[in-house]
């Protein structure tokens, strides 16, 4: 009964995470930047050599146009090896994600983007059961949680990007997207309120944008940015990212290669206002991360992230009281991740 239990918990906790994914629209750098991108007024770069600044140096920024949209599809799937009381759960999670981008508002101050999740497919396995949905078929699988996930299509947030640092300042959308999903499941009202803050949502939503240096920088050259993300009763997440610019891609000299290290540190929640709906509280946790492996594509023509790929391993114990009990559960997980960019919607139906 309390393997039962824990294992029920986690499926809840692995739909939450599942709603962090996207708003974190993606892979998500968070933190500050120490160096602040230079405001230029030079003449646009001629598009036979689209990445040539100064001496050898490249800048590698955003480029945002009013009203022009763009679309990113988001695959993250995730393996999990737990042994809990001596029994091992496996679990597996491959979560797609599709998201519509509309700059509404483009200044040399703030530009302000209208991003939308427009399409959702999520294969979820836990300890044998199985739960499948996808937006994009014309009949999905009925489960406890579709209505969960079809809640998620079609909610918007509207953000306001700093275009200097690539920071975002404000996000609005959080109490309709709250309330769309506490429709479709009023049982987790209680752990999204906690881990989907308006904090939390400006931390998730910046690493769309923040995968740039704040600076022109030359074959080599590093950089870094550390991010803190609270999820309340699930707990701490700080990551800290080390960038290396590694040049034009062989192939397409628009293209700009970034070599990404992620270091991802997991706390324990510590003392929170209840358990926000989970069944479980976790009480402490060792959780190191290791193998890291990452490359993002960046087209200075286009100005933008045309592609990134992201691998994470993450292994350690967790200390967890349910019903009054205490019990360890060891963890190993992988996690990999992939985001592509297009002009085209990715969800629209082929004639």
């Amino acid at each position: 009964m309390l393997v039962r239990r824990l294992l029920a918990g986690f499926l809840v906790m692995a739909v939450a995470v599942c709603l962090a994914i996207p708003v974190l629209a993606q892979e998500k750098d968070k933190g500050k930047e120490k160096d602040k991108e230079k405001v230029k007024d030079k003449d646009p770069v001629k598009k036979e050599d689209p990445v040539k600044t100064s001496g050898d140096k490249v800048s590698i920024k955003w480029k945002f146009e009013k009203d022009k949209i763009f679309y990113q599809k988001m695959v993250t799937t995730t393996v999990q090896q737990m042994k809990v009381m001596n029994n091992d759960v496996n679990q597996t999670q491959k979560q797609t994600f599709y998201f519509k981008f509309k700059p509404t508002a483009v200044a040399a101050e703030k530009v302000t983007i209208e991003q939308e999740i427009i399409g959702v497919a999520m294969d979820i396995e836990i300890g044998g059961s199985k739960i499948s949905y996808d937006s994009t078929k014309d009949q999905t699988a009925n489960n406890p949680l579709g209505e969960f996930f079809k809640a998620l299509i079609g909610s918007k947030f509207t953000i306001d990007l700093d275009p200097k640092d690539n920071k975002v300042t404000k996000v609005e959308g959080r109490d309709a997207f709250i309330a769309k999903l506490v429709a479709a499941n009023p049982q987790m009202k209680p752990l999204l309120e906690t881990i989907l803050s308006a904090e939390a949502l400006k931390e998730m939503a910046e690493p769309t944008f923040a995968v740039v240096p704040a600076k022109d920088v030359a074959k080599g050259e590093k950089w870094e940015r550390s991010s803190k993300l609270d999820m309340g009763p699930i707990g701490k997440y700080d990551n800290k990212y080390n960038y290396v610019y590694e040049g034009p891609d062989a192939a397409d000299k628009s293209l700009q290669i970034i070599k990404v290290d992620t270091k991802l540190e997991y706390k324990e929640p510590g003392d929170v206002a209840g358990a926000g709906g989970l069944p479980f509280k976790i009480k402490s946790a060792k959780l190191k991360s290791s193998n890291p492996v990452g490359m993002i594509k960046f087209s200075t023509t286009k100005g933008r992230l045309e592609s990134s790929v992201t691998k994470l391993e993450l292994k350690g114990d967790l200390q967890i009281e349910i019903g009054g009990q205490n019990t360890t559960v060891t963890l190993s997980q992988t996690q990999d991740s992939t985001i592509t960019t297009m002009d085209d919607d990715p969800t629209a139906k082929k004639k």
